[in-house]
């Protein structure tokens, strides 16, 4: 014991051997049993210990100090469980009974020589770890989803317009995909929205953009940059999120990029298959002056004409409307209507509520205004980047005017004056209008 040792048996004072480290009593007989209601993650061999958050300086440790690697750890579900058990396992046997030994600097001296130990999913005791691991933070996860899915206390601000919302969390997410073109996925592949949103916001309030992550000098230049560059998106290529999505936890020991992939191969291996008996899945459109949706164009027209007294066959056929001019009328009235504007009389509303009730007391909803104000260039451009309303559109089989033969202006590559035809173009028309009415962000 220390007690017991002489004068002569202690370090000299300026020895560097006198800085001691601080003693500690166990606070359990059994050792690991102490740490599993600890916040930290232990060493597996030896008493130090890591904030969860610190897995790589833990990691960084036990390679410099006790020459062990773990392979594929960004894939073990739960680390700190992870690294308990086998600092249980390895005070019972040795890590040679475990472990695979790799000799670096072979052709080096004996003394340079260094020996580490492989921890894998190579070995069977690893592995089915691992899948246990994986199984219970799937449960885990599920049960947090399911949750979710039916949860109606849900409550948040929109990150584009600070309009609040409350109910399902569904209502926040559809909303910011309708009417700010931001789409971070279906509900129902997200988890943990809250914590979600919450680092969306983060990264907003701290200027920087969603998608390519760089940061901004102030709030409108940020708006600006994400707008014109189609930035309103996150990165997929980002770790970070991977936890929000059900897709990251469903197979073991795979990302979604290798879940996608292999998806992708499967295709192209049935693609000798008879697919004479395949059914199209429907896609759902959504209402020019609400948020009803149909899977089918004839259910979405029948509610239009029966909800609002807007008749989309007929108005297309008295008008002898062609595909493009559709599109053009598609996009014009859900830019009226975004802007909470009658695209009729032009008379603005603070909602969209107060907007269809005014247009459908008033009948404006079924007339349209001149042709000269819808039929312009700048809506072949979608308001809405989802629009899947667009995509179902197609020419009158019955009638055919001189309206609809009219043909799309194509520009030779031969150009005899370039500077002439950057001055006429109709990009730079619609520039022109971007920059007077720019849209709330």
């Amino acid at each position: 014991m220390a007690l017991s040792r002489g004068a002569e048996g202690l370090p000299a004072r300026g020895d560097t051997e006198c800085i001691l480290e601080p003693l500690s009593l166990p606070e359990s007989p059994g050792g690991v049993d102490a740490v599993e209601s600890s916040p930290y993650v232990p060493c597996i061999f030896c008493k130090e210990c890591y904030a969860l958050a610190e897995q790589n300086q833990l990691l960084k440790h036990m390679i410099i100090e006790h020459k062990l690697v773990i392979a594929d750890v960004k894939l073990v579900a739960d680390f700190r469980n992870y690294i308990l058990y086998w600092k249980r396992r390895f005070a019972e046997q040795p890590i040679t009974d475990f472990c695979s030994m790799i000799r670096t600097n072979s052709k080096a001296p004996l003394e340079e020589q260094d020996n580490y130990f492989l921890l894998c999913d190579a070995l069977p005791e690893d592995r089915l770890l691992r899948e246990q691991l994986q199984q219970k933070r799937l449960r885990e996860i599920l049960e947090q989803q399911q949750q979710e899915r039916y949860d109606t206390s849900f409550h948040s601000m929109c990150m584009f317009c600070d309009q609040e919302f409350t109910g399902n969390r569904s209502v926040l997410l559809n909303h910011m995909a309708r009417e700010h073109a931001f789409n971070i996925g279906l509900p129902d592949n997200i988890v943990n929205c809250y914590e979600f949103l919450a680092v969306l916001q983060g990264k907003l309030d701290n200027l920087q953009c969603l998608y390519c992550e760089k940061v901004f000098r102030d709030k409108n230049t940020l708006k600006d940059h994400m707008r014109k560059k189609q930035h309103r998106r996150i990165n997929a290529k980002n770790k970070e999120y991977d936890k929000f999505y059900i897709i990251n936890y469903l197979e073991f020991g795979k990302s979604w990029e290798e879940v996608q992939s292999e998806d992708d191969r499967e295709l192209l291996d049935d693609l000798e298959e008879d697919w004479s008996d395949w059914e199209e899945h429907p896609v759902c459109a959504v209402c020019l002056f609400c948020e009803q949706q149909a899977d089918t164009t004839e259910k979405l027209y029948l509610h239009m004409q029966k909800s609002h007294g807007f008749h989309f066959p007929k108005i297309k056929s008295e008008h002898g409307l062609n595909f493009y001019q559709q599109v053009k009328l598609v996009n014009f009235i859900r830019r009226e209507i975004h802007h909470c504007r009658c695209y009729n009389c032009q008379e603005k509303f603070e909602s969209k509520g107060g907007l269809i009730s005014h247009m459908e007391e008033t009948k404006h909803i079924a007339l349209l205004p001149a042709r000269s104000t819808w039929d312009q260039p700048q809506y072949y451009f979608p308001t809405y980047e989802n629009d899947t309303l667009l995509c179902t559109l197609s020419d009158s089989e019955d009638a055919k005017t001189e309206d609809q033969s009219e043909e799309i202006p194509v520009v030779s590559e031969d150009v005899s004056s370039l500077k002439a035809l950057k001055q006429s173009s109709v990009l730079n028309q619609l520039l022109c209008k971007e920059n007077k009415s720019q849209e709330k962000f």
